[in-house]
């Protein structure tokens, strides 16, 4: 499916702007609300309205969507606006309810993406139909689940797809509610170019203040669209309240951001951009020519360890390290979550090595 082009056509066929805008409460409320939030949508660039019909919630008792109801009142909003509806489901039951009231887009939530049964059923369910769906990222980093879920739909016939990048958990504190990791939507492009991407900074951050830088980040590394939770009273919100904005922010937010070219045809452009990868390229082999001799140290310190019978693992050295890159970092402006996360992967590569010179010579 990496090569097949036609995954990016049903944003052409519907006419879609780019990039395309999808907004709507977390959560249907009541009918009252979701006719309100659509019809002050209605008017904006959102091309898609979303609500939540049934929520996954970690622990019972918090509240778990309306349900079926709510699918009726997406049709009132459907008929009224225009607007095409979306809505995340997670079994066979939700798929055949979402087409009998004539939901046009469906996605898979990240707590559904990391069970591969589970989306099997759902692509089975869906198979001979003409919707679009979009897959979340699963819960944990791990971007062979999400290409195994968008696979799993493609065979079932299904080629009006894309993924939605809402970020991943992390016990970590970050500034985050799910950290980016940046990275793996990246990757996911390399692998499946002509899937359409869309962000979901909603869910990434958390928090309504941090929408707008995040929605940038996306729109710079050139993601289709977003997902954008939107309701006309986000602080009485009966989910995730934090992280929604009004009608009102999410237009300012949109008219904010800079949309990117994904390239200039012009020989000045292209003649420096050459220039400045050439030198990424040069900088990225001295930096493996250095990890490389960071390693060979590891295993002459695994080898004096060994000699001593001295512990690989030393925690006082790890927050030493950890405390001094921090401080450089800040002086190169690098960021403490970049730090951590690199110096961290460093640091358990030093211990495999130290631990190879160890079992070696024993």
């Amino acid at each position: 499916m990496e090569d097949d082009k036609s995954l990016r056509a049903w944003l052409n066929e519907y006419n879609f702007p780019s990039p395309l805008f999808i907004a709507g409460p977390c959560s249907a409320e009541t009918e009252d609300q979701v006719l309100a939030i659509a019809r002050q949508l209605a008017d904006s660039d959102v091309k898609i309205f979303r609500a939540g019909i049934w929520k996954p919630r970690t622990r019972p008792g918090g509240f778990e969507g309306v349900g079926a109801i709510g699918l009726k009142w997406l049709q009132k909003a459907k008929a009224e606006t225009g607007m095409m509806m979306a809505v995340e489901v997670a079994n066979v039951t939700h798929v055949k309810l979402a087409i009998e009231h004539d939901i046009d887009v469906l996605w898979i939530g990240a707590r559904t993406t990391v069970n591969p049964f589970a989306v099997q059923e759902i692509a089975d369910a869906l198979q001979g139909t003409d919707k679009i769906v979009l897959v979340k990222n699963p819960v944990n980093p791990d971007l062979a689940l999400w290409i195994g879920g968008i696979e799993r739909l493609y065979n079932a016939g299904i080629r009006k797809l894309g993924a939605i990048h809402r970020g991943f958990s992390t016990y970590e504190k970050t500034k985050y509610r799910n950290i980016p990791e940046w990275q793996l939507a990246i990757e996911l492009q390399s692998k499946l170019p002509h899937l359409p991407l869309i962000g979901d900074p909603s869910h990434i951050t958390g928090r309504r203040d941090l929408i707008l830088e995040v929605s940038q980040q996306a729109m710079d590394l050139n993601y289709d669209g977003l997902m954008i939770e939107t309701h006309i009273e986000p602080d009485l919100a009966w989910s995730d309240a934090a992280q929604q904005v009004t009608p009102q922010r999410l237009q300012e937010i949109l008219s904010e951001l800079k949309i990117r070219q994904t390239t200039v045809e012009e020989d000045a452009y292209n003649f420096e951009m050459a220039k400045l990868r050439a030198k990424i390229d040069y900088t990225d082999s001295k930096l493996i020519e250095l990890l490389g001799r960071r390693m060979m140290i590891s295993e002459e310190i695994g080898e004096l360890k060994r000699e001593k019978n001295v512990a690989v693992l030393q925690k006082h050295r790890w927050t030493e390290i950890l405390a001094k890159m921090h401080a450089e970092g800040r002086d190169k402006d690098l960021s403490e979550d970049f730090i951590l996360r690199f110096f961290r992967a460093v640091h358990q590569e030093s211990i495999v090595h130290q631990e190879k010179v160890m079992n070696e010579k024993k």
